[in-house]
Formats: C-alpha cells, sequence, structure tokens
C-alpha cells in the first residue's frame, strides 16, 4: 500500500427529511444560483420544497435549468454569467451527477475571468470556488462527495473530467426516497456506473492494498443483491438507500487511497459520449466486459485479479485461476445483460458508425496511461472494435 493525503470534507446528511438542513445555506450568503436538469424535481414536488426554505430563510434565488445528461460548457459558460452579474454568493445543484458536475464548473468559473472550459481542460487553475451544495436524485456517479467535474464541448467533440479539492460540495443532502420516481433504465444504468467506479479502483497493481479490495468487493456486492430490487420495486427504501451510499462511496476516493490507479474503462466511454452522447453507464456497461476479456488475454497479473474478483464478489468456487477468471466475466455479462436489461453491444446503443474509432482511440489511449494495463491506441481500437 502507498502514502496517501486523507480528506472527503463533504458534509452528508442522509436519510429522509434531511431537506430541512438547506436552512444552513444562510450561513454563506442571501443569493443562491440554483441548478437542474429537466422538469423532474418540478413534477415531484422537490423544486417547490427547495424554494421554500429558501423563502423561510430570505436567500434570493437565480436559476440555472435545462442541464444536459452529459453537460454542455456552454450551459456552464450561462451558469457562470448569472452568477457573476447577479452577485451569487453559493450554488446548489439539486439533480443527479449530471446537474451537479455542471454546479461543481459554474462554481468554479464564477471565481475565474476567463472561459470556465480552460478550468475544465486544466484543472490547475482552479483555485477557488462558491461554495457548493448538493441535493441528489440519482444515484449513480457519486458527484455529491467527490472532487470531480465531467463536461462535454460538443463543438469538438470532447468529453473531459477536472479535479480539484475545491469542487468536493460544502454539503450533501442524500435522502433515498428523492430516487423513488428514477425509471427502471436509468436504476440499471446508475448501478452500472458505480460498479464500473468500484471496478475501476479495484483492479490496481498496488500490493497488500487488503483493505480497500475489500472495500471494492462489498460495494459490488451490494450493488447486485440491490440494482435488481429497486427496479422491481422502484419505493424499496433499503434498496434505494444503499445503492445511493454505494455510489458515494465508489469514487469519494475511500477505494483509491493507498492504492491510486489510473482509470482505463473511463476514458474509452467518455469518447463514445463524446462523440455519441450515450448514457454513460450504459456505456460503461458495453465496454467493461469486452475490456476485461482483453486484458485477461494481454495481461498476465489480470488472470490472478480477475479470479479474485469471481471468488470474492460472485462466489465461483473454481481454484484454477484462468477458469475463475473467464467465469467472472460471464457472471458480469449476465447481471448486466440478462439481469439489468442493459445494452449489451455498442449497436444496441445506436451506433452504427466506425469511422470515429480511430480519434477515440488515439484520445482514449492518452488517458490509459498509468491504468492496471497500460493501453496502447491499437489496444482501444481493438477494444471498440470488438464492443460492436
Amino acid at each position: 500500500m502507498e502514502k496517501f493525503n486523507y480528506s472527503i470534507p463533504t458534509r452528508v446528511y442522509f436519510g429522509k427529511g434531511q431537506l430541512a438542513h438547506l436552512s444552513e445555506l444562510k450561513n454563506y450568503g442571501n443569493k443562491v444560483l440554483l441548478v437542474y436538469g429537466g422538469g423532474s424535481i418540478k413534477r415531484s414536488g422537490l423544486y417547490d420544497d427547495v424554494l421554500a426554505i429558501m423563502k423561510e430563510h430570505k436567500i434570493k434565488v437565480q436559476e440555472l435549468s435545462g442541464v444536459e445528461p452529459n453537460p454542455h460548457i456552454d450551459t456552464v459558460r450561462r451558469g457562470v454569467s448569472i452568477c457573476k452579474s447577479q452577485g451569487v454568493d453559493m450554488v446548489l445543484a439539486v439533480g443527479g451527477g449530471s446537474t451537479i458536475d455542471c454546479a461543481k464548473v459554474v462554481a468554479a468559473g464564477a471565481c475565474y475571468d476567463q472561459d470556465a472550459w480552460d478550468l475544465v481542460i486544466d484543472s490547475e487553475k482552479i483555485t477557488k470556488t462558491l461554495p457548493i451544495f448538493t441535493v441528489l436524485t440519482l444515484s449513480a456517479t457519486g458527484s455529491e462527495m467527490d472532487r470531480v467535474a465531467v463536461i462535454s464541448d460538443p463543438s469538438i467533440p470532447d468529453k473531459v473530467g477536472t479535479h480539484a479539492d475545491g469542487l468536493f460540495p460544502t454539503m450533501s443532502i442524500l435522502d433515498p426516497t428523492y430516487t423513488y420516481s428514477v425509471s427502471a433504465r436509468q436504476t440499471a444504468a446508475g448501478t452500472a456506473d458505480m460498479m464500473s467506479h468500484t471496478m475501476e479502483n479495484y483492479f490496481t497493481n498496488v500490493p497488500a492494498a487488503d483493505v480497500q479490495a475489500g472495500f471494492c468487493e462489498s460495494i459490488l456486492k451490494t450493488c447486485i443483491k440491490y440494482g435488481p430490487i429497486a427496479i422491481a420495486n422502484p419505493k424499496d427504501y433499503d434498496a434505494r438507500a444503499n445503492l445511493m451510499w454505494c455510489g458515494s462511496l465508489a469514487i469519494n476516493g475511500i477505494l483509491s487511497y493507498g492504492a491510486p490507479v489510473k482509470w482505463c474503462v473511463h476514458p474509452m466511454e467518455h469518447e463514445l459520449s463524446a462523440y455519441y452522447d450515450v448514457t454513460h453507464g450504459e456505456g460503461l456497461a458495453v465496454l467493461t466486459p469486452v475490456w476485461m476479456e482483453y486484458v485477461l488475454d494481454h495481461y498476465a497479473p489480470a488472470k490472478k485479479k480477475l479470479a479474485q474478483f469471481g471468488r470474492n464478489v460472485w462466489g465461483i468456487v473454481n481454484q484454477d485461476d484462468a477458469i475463475a477468471a473467464r467465469e467472472a466475466i460471464e457472471k458480469l455479462k449476465e447481471f448486466f445483460f440478462e439481469t439489468l436489461r442493459l445494452p449489451k453491444n455498442l449497436r444496441e446503443l445506436g451506433i452504427e458508425d466506425k469511422s470515429k474509432i480511430e480519434a477515440m482511440a488515439e484520445r482514449a489511449a492518452k488517458g490509459c496511461q498509468g491504468a492496471f494495463m497500460e493501453l496502447t491506441k491499437e489496444d482501444v481500437k481493438t477494444i471498440l472494435e470488438r464492443a460492436f
């Protein structure tokens, strides 16, 4: 295990009825930018509840609505402009990971004199942010408790993750009842997303990181247990609560402290989202088993790690590492594609055009340096081809 510095500064209020803690925003100023996506928070009544608390505590509200599932830099720019022109003191995101990611870069851009895209492509320029608050309505990305934001520029096209300590939310409200209305498709994609975060951390070459591996295995088993329950019974509180906490823990750093590794499947999926605007969790579900098969065939340490994954997560008993590794991949496929009914290949995601593979592979390979198995451009091309 390697040395590390531990800090997860986000204050979390978890459980039913925690929205009342939005009253704490009055300690940070009297003007807030409320950031949200479509109309779901209005249909659920959450929007009105938030506004009522703001009114009670004399906090003036500006709004940035219409945040995209893969948030666009132009939407961020719109939010930054509102913050600067209206003298906003803080940013409140009500929604899922995309809304929170957008709010994070808005909060940073409000404290930056030039274009917000600079902060996306060069995280070192994020030196100050407005306080960030979140109310989570979709369990998936873990953005409510991490230092990362992913933003797209469709005009290039590009999708980039930026990270800085200033992007940790000051406070996040995690009430599982706000995820009751999440559709079966979104629940499945969110489950795949948090499992992917966990598996990216799990497949590391750092020796003796047993604590981190145990955390990963526990989170994966919890997702496998509760994902199908939440789909079958959307208002099962325990299922929604366990998934919500798994999503936060999967990416807040607790799984990677002491066992750092560059992620590999995410850079590939970011290219898919940049070019084809696919649902992030669905893209990850397609690519992850293909990546596993590829590294098993081309990287010797993968056999032992995948066998461990199979025995400790899926309960595989075969003592032959090669067989256990193959069985583990098949178990993951079965869970993603049969139990969760996620798209099993890129064609099912609506992608027929292979002409972008060359460009996607070149950019994705740059993000795979330092990964469990470092991938070259040719490696990525092969994985993308097999994903069709």
